[in-house]
């Protein structure tokens, strides 16, 4: 494994310095990121990681608290069309 510090930025843009190990696949992985100039470090890389996980968790929360709903309420009227267009729409925040 691999160890690397890295920082990460809060709401008040106040770094916490962290140590994570990595295994030597995903360091590597890590490191053809920076090379490929996708990112300039790999702690920006990983804060990007994080985002998008905490991203993707919110909006599995959101979908298991509309399943729960729709469980709960019975059956709906709405064309699968329909439910489809309306799930698009609030997962793109146009609703």
């Amino acid at each position: 494994m691999m160890q690397i510090g890295c920082i990460f930025a809060s709401k008040h843009n106040i770094m916490a310095r962290q140590s994570i190990s990595f295994t030597k696949p995903n360091d590597e992985w890590l490191k053809t990121q920076v090379n490929n100039a996708e990112y300039t470090s790999k702690s920006e890389l990983v804060n990007d990681l994080i985002r998008q996980a905490r991203k993707q968790q919110i909006q599995v929360d959101f979908i298991r608290s509309k399943l729960d709903k729709s469980e709960r309420s019975g059956f709906s009227s709405d064309t699968k069309e329909q439910i489809l267009k309306q799930s698009k729409l609030l997962l793109n925040d146009q609703i």
